[in-house]
């Protein structure tokens, strides 16, 4: 899966825009490209707001795809990913708590129950057919690759296998003709993220 949908940018940060505080995050250096800066702590501290004020303005989906553009001179992206899951999971699990306090916690187990036998269902499908392909002369998931971890999600729903949120954030598939549409993927790694969230 593309780390948190990055958009690409030639820009290069400011000296002003260094200066203004020490870095949050490492930076990268030479031609490799970071998040940038200004953008990553403008998120994030509207993000600590929320959370804080105990505000709906921002919900663990938003978080994950959260984009930041690449620059020189950035953040490192395996630091702001790392962080971005934390602060997931944070809005994640007080939204599990407010849940619980409404409606009680053997709705919000049932509601999480009913998500997952969405996702084993569709995994269910044969290999090589759970996702919908590309055309032929257009790239997407290799496919074998999909199916590997498809196979890993279908097992920890079914037999309470091991299996992490970090580990679907970090699932990176490479591409081919043909292959698994991305959207269709990313969505059904989104909703088993879901899943594992509200049952930690």
């Amino acid at each position: 899966m593309v780390s948190d949908d990055v958009q690409v940018s030639d820009d290069v940060q400011t000296p002003d825009e260094a200066e203004q505080a020490p870095p949050a995050f490492s930076l990268t250096s030479g031609r490799v490209r970071g998040y940038h800066r200004a953008a990553v702590d403008a998120f994030l501290a509207a993000a600590r707001a929320a959370f804080e004020g105990d505000s709906d303005d921002l919900s663990a989906a938003e978080v994950r795809v959260a984009s930041f553009p690449l620059v020189k001179n950035g953040y490192v992206v395996s630091e702001v990913d790392a962080a971005l899951g934390r602060v997931e999971d944070a809005f994640a699990a007080r939204a599990r708590e407010r849940a619980v306090r409404a409606e009680g916690a053997g709705a919000w187990v049932e509601q999480a129950r009913d998500d997952a036998q969405v996702i084993l269902d569709h995994l269910a499908r044969p290999k090589r057919q759970r996702f919908a392909r590309t055309g032929i002369l257009s790239f997407g998931y290799r496919i074998d690759e999909v199916d590997h971890v498809s196979t890993r999600i279908a097992r920890y729903l079914r037999d309470g296998e091991p299996l992490t949120a970090e580990q679907l954030r970090s699932a990176a598939f490479r591409m081919q003709r043909g292959g698994y549409r991305e959207e269709q993927v990313d969505a059904l790694l989104d909703a088993t993220v879901d899943v594992i969230l509200a049952v930690r």
